[in-house]
């Protein structure tokens, strides 16, 4: 029987950090928009939350186990406070939580115990590729075995940290197989070549580039989970998972501030909320956010049960994109003009909303 209520490990886990982003998240995350630079302090204090620590088994040295539908939830409070700060953070799961799942002895023990250090450790995954039809299952960055050797080849977008980040988990397509898989490439390797900053409409606090791979030489055991390899369509599912939760936090927090604002804001001699158009978009809003919620939920919370959640996640993903939006642009409405001014937030969730179904891989659960 599907059940969603919180373990009481949960609902202090959520507790705190629904507190971090009232009272950090939210208050910074104007400014860090408006200078296009994260506000690292924030970083570091929601970095000691202990999110992706808790989320490594004991026994790899962790401080507990990866359940999705717990990643879920705090995806959600850590984007109602702001979605560049929250996948700022948890971007170092994108490298974490694979290897959990599908790394070998020797690739765990090498990079899962920076993981659980007091400071934030620079980490991150490529997955996207530039252009209009990307296809996450049709990669054009190739991995080649060239004399006991790897070899791989492809541009990446939307890395996030990827200037910083002392590892890199890149998914390409065996040129052998065409099956895909995903590569450790530590910094500094050479033929790997970032790019300036990439210049983005939302998310402007988290730094994301592009990333050339010309003629990558790895050893061959820089394959994650060895000659075994990974489950692939898996962690696509445990990637939807996360981005819906997110779009969730993004949606509920314009919903909650418009109808907030509406029950303020007095026009005519009575607050807006109470004319009939604008009290139906809000409900509208919350029933939009509602559904996104229970269908992130629910394909979570099969990922836990360890049964096949693809069709659960790819549904939930492809309806909190269209939640994030709508709900987004409806926030915006609500306050009329005021919605177009950035001093107010609600444009800001709008521009980040808005790139929802660009932002493949770029988090996980």
């Amino acid at each position: 029987m599907v059940s969603f209520t919180p373990t009481e490990e949960q609902r202090l886990l959520l507790d705190s950090v629904h507190r971090f982003a009232t009272s950090a998240v939210r208050p910074a995350s104007h400014d860090a928009d408006e200078a296009s630079e994260p506000a690292l302090n924030v970083v570091k204090t929601g970095w000691q939350i202990g999110l992706i620590p808790s989320a490594i088994p004991t026994e790899l040295g962790g401080f507990g186990e990866m359940s999705a539908v717990t990643g879920v939830l705090a995806a959600e409070e850590l984007a109602y406070g702001d979605l560049a700060t929250a996948m700022h953070i948890l971007t170092p799961a994108l490298l974490a939580y694979p290897v959990v799942l599908y790394g070998t002895a020797e690739q765990r023990e090498q990079l899962l115990p920076p993981l659980l250090e007091e400071d934030f450790v620079p980490m991150t995954a490529a997955l996207l590729e530039p252009g209009v039809f990307f296809d996450p299952h049709e990669l054009a960055t190739t991995a080649s075995a060239v004399g006991g050797k790897l070899r791989l080849n492809g541009v990446k977008a939307y890395v996030p940290l990827a200037d910083e980040a002392i590892w890199m988990l890149v998914y390409a397509r065996d040129a052998e197989t065409g099956q895909p898989n995903a590569y450790l490439v530590e910094k500094g390797t050479p033929g790997v070549v970032i790019e300036q900053r990439e210049q983005l409409m939302g998310l402007r606090a988290l730094p994301t580039f592009r990333v050339h791979f010309n003629d990558v030489e790895l050893d061959a055991s820089a394959r994650l989970g060895g000659a075994v390899g990974i489950n692939y369509e898996a962690l696509l599912n445990r990637q939807r998972v996360a981005l819906a939760g997110l779009a969730v936090g993004v949606g509920r927090a314009s919903m909650e501030y418009a109808r907030d604002y509406a029950k303020e804001r007095v026009q005519f001699g009575k607050p807006i909320a109470q004319n009939q158009a604008v009290a139906f978009m809000l409900a509208e809003m919350a029933l939009e956010v509602d559904s996104a919620r229970l269908m992130a939920w629910e394909a979570a919370w099969k990922l836990d049960q360890g049964e096949d959640a693809t069709r659960e996640a790819y549904l939930a993903k492809q309806y909190a994109d269209q939640m994030a939006l709508k709900v987004c642009d409806s926030g915006v409405q609500v306050l009329g003009g005021y919605g177009f001014i950035r001093e107010y937030p609600v444009e800001r969730w709008l521009r980040n909303g808005r790139g929802f179904p660009t932002f493949t891989g770029m988090a996980i659960v």
